[in-house]
């Protein structure tokens, strides 16, 4: 089979199975009751990432037995299959973050393991080689990855609509670059999330959970590893690629802190979810998401693949206009919270 026959058929599969997951959700308790912060009004399937999940992992699977796919590379996107189960718990009962977050860090770290030492970051003329600090901050990025994509999972097709974004710029980028590993693993799992996105649009049929939020970031996370260590794309590539979710995530949760608040709580002051109040949609703001991304975000990724020496300062000029964007959208700020209609 093709690459693109095999990409085609992960498509239809996974927007099949998420349909099916639809359908057999409140069976298994698959449900996301509406509370006093929900973005919803009424009980709604949850745990569609799992087709994402399932479909990521079988194919990736089938191209390490083609040899497609090394070992090392292999072994490190399966920590992803840990984050995915603890999501799935999550999803049916609400774990504690104390069991979590032990997971997440083992996952980081199975994962750098396996890659080996991370490649050096260069910050302007300034270049970072100490292998131990640029592992541990590896690790840091993996957990920070898994918990950031979770907190923006919080209204219809955003979630989805940032995967395919981002999939089908680093597939497209790394082809670029010659780089046809990541370049096909991004296209599986934009695949994948393609078929997810049409019944998570709002109006959403279906939403993400865990299992799918935790997993993509963690993937994601790994991807930008790969890329770093092919030579492909730095580092900064990557924060430009994510700067909307970084930003909102970032400055979020540091105004809870600096104003008292407990940032670990669940809450719905994040800047996009007090958008999607002001402006009483869920697709304005997702829309509006995916032509920054397109319009702006894109551009300034493909410039760093060109002149790497200047990503630092290029992811620089992606952040600063999203994190005051963040800012006048509030932030972190606490505010009446009413349950909306996407």
């Amino acid at each position: 089979m093709s690459d693109l026959a095999l990409l085609t058929a992960v498509l239809v599969a996974s927007f099949l199975l998420t349909g099916v997951l639809k359908k057999v959700a409140f069976r298994i308790h698959l449900i996301d009751l509406p509370i006093a912060r929900s973005a919803h009004v009424v009980p709604m399937p949850v745990g569609g990432g799992l087709s994402i999940v399932l479909l990521f992992l079988m194919v990736t699977s089938y191209y390490f037995v083609l040899g497609t796919i090394p070992l090392r590379e292999f072994m490190a996107l399966s920590g992803g299959a840990m984050i995915a189960i603890v999501g799935l718990f999550d999803d049916l009962n609400h774990l504690d973050i104390h069991w979590r977050v032990p997971v997440q860090f083992l996952a980081a770290i199975w994962s750098v393991w396996w890659l080996g030492n991370v490649p050096s970051i260069s910050i302007g003329e300034f270049v970072l080689n100490v292998h131990w600090l640029l592992n541990g901050l590896a690790v840091l990025a993996l957990v920070w990855l898994i918990n950031l994509y979770n907190f923006m999972d919080g209204i219809d097709g955003l979630a989805g609509g940032q995967l395919v974004f981002v999939t089908a710029a680093s597939s497209t980028l790394a082809t670029i670059n010659a780089d046809q590993t990541l370049a096909l693993l991004s296209g599986v799992l934009l695949a994948a999330g393609a078929g997810f996105l049409v019944w998570n649009w709002a109006p959403a049929k279906i939403f993400m959970g865990d299992v799918g939020s935790g997993f993509i970031g963690f993937t994601v996370g790994v991807f930008a590893l790969f890329s770093m260590h092919h030579g492909s794309m730095t580092v900064w590539t990557w924060v430009i690629l994510l700067a909307v979710f970084i930003t909102d995530t970032t400055v979020t949760v540091i105004r809870r802190c600096v104003s008292g608040q407990k940032w670990l709580e669940g809450h719905s002051t994040h800047a996009y979810q007090n958008a999607a109040r002001r402006y009483k949609s869920h697709s304005k703001v997702t829309i509006t998401v995916v032509l920054i991304n397109c319009i702006w975000l894109a551009p300034l990724a493909w410039l760093s693949v060109r002149q790497p020496q200047l990503g630092g300062y290029l992811a620089f000029i992606a952040l600063v206009p999203l994190s005051l964007l963040a800012t006048i959208l509030k932030a972190g700020k606490s505010v009446e919270v009413a349950l909306l209609p996407p």
